[in-house]
């Protein structure tokens, strides 16, 4: 971010900046579960700073009675509009999309960085968010995630109240109907992880089968950048499991790392100290098996993760 340097603005900027700053965070939760992309979530805070700074001749607390409410309607707004630019881009996407990952840094235990303290959802649930439309997504997210009520949603995204009271309708049986209301404890999570990596890695398809649900489903997003990876997603215990034991188009000396992925116990793999892939589980309701499995291996979404290193 740049300051403007017009003459007598340094004090109103000084203070718009503190302002700002204050509820990045904010900013970073609500566009982010809008898109599903980190890139684009640090575009649109840009963007917002733009219009933050240039409202007011460069006085952009001049007037706001609530700079929480303002902010957060600029961002969406602009959130709205990249939207429609991910949409266009998914359309030419080479193979299953799948949301950039938010992934703990290796020495945090709580998933406490700015940008995972944000509320941001489950992989699993970014991925049925991704099947609404875009206003719908943007009605549920500041509604079911962030708490806000319809009528401020209304202002947000300048629509009646009545008008977000359906969207909110229509949003909440559409997710409910793909993702029951459970949440697996943190512990079984964390097992079922450490079990299924280990299963993977020593290519015991007899564990696998026991971890596996029968209706259990993969999908790999590598954006045509991995040798080998598949196209579409692998439906059934079967051919998951011979999927995973086949050893294909992996680093040759791989290195697994726990990590908390938009705040749920997952995996990182490594070749090397770069990361090569973000592994995510989605479990039953019992929490016993596995039935979805998400592996995200695209290097531009996987840019902005730590290094093992560090």
């Amino acid at each position: 971010m740049t300051q403007s340097s017009v003459p007598g603005t340094d004090a109103p900027l000084d203070a718009a900046t503190r302002v700002f700053v204050d509820h990045r965070e904010l900013l970073f939760g609500v566009v982010y579960n809008i898109l599903g992309s980190v890139a684009d979530t640090e575009d649109v805070l840009q963007e917002t700073w733009l219009s933050w700074t240039a409202r007011g001749g460069g006085a952009p607390l001049a007037g706001v009675d609530n700079p929480r409410a303002y902010l957060v309607r600029v961002a969406v707004n602009h959130a709205l509009r990249r939207r429609a630019v991910i949409n266009r881009r998914q359309e030419t996407y080479v193979g299953p999309w799948l949301p950039e990952p938010l992934v703990a840094p290796e020495d945090t235990e709580t998933a406490e960085t700015p940008a995972l303290r944000s509320e941001s959802v489950s992989l699993a649930m970014l991925v049925v968010l991704e099947s609404l439309t875009p206003l719908e997504r943007a009605v549920f997210v500041l509604g079911e995630v962030f708490g806000y009520p319809h009528a401020e949603i209304a202002e947000v995204i300048e629509r009646s109240p009545a008008a977000v009271r359906q969207l909110a309708h229509r949003a909440r049986e559409h997710v409910h109907a793909r993702r029951p209301r459970y949440e697996a404890h943190p512990r079984v999570r964390r097992e079922a992880t450490e079990r299924f990596v280990r299963a993977a890695l020593g290519g015991d398809i007899a564990e696998l089968m026991e971890v596996l649900a029968p209706d259990v489903t993969a999908w790999t997003d590598a954006g045509g950048r991995r040798r080998r990876a598949g196209l579409r997603p692998v439906h059934g215990r079967d051919k998951v499991a011979r999927l995973l034991t086949a050893g294909r188009g992996g680093p040759d000396h791989p290195v697994w790392r726990y990590r908390r992925v938009n705040g749920d116990d997952a995996a990182v793999l490594f070749d090397g100290d770069a990361p090569f892939a973000v592994l995510v589980l989605d479990l039953t309701p019992q929490g016993d098996r596995v039935r979805g499995i998400y592996v995200v291996a695209n290097p531009d979404k996987l840019a902005h993760l730590p290094r093992a290193a560090e």
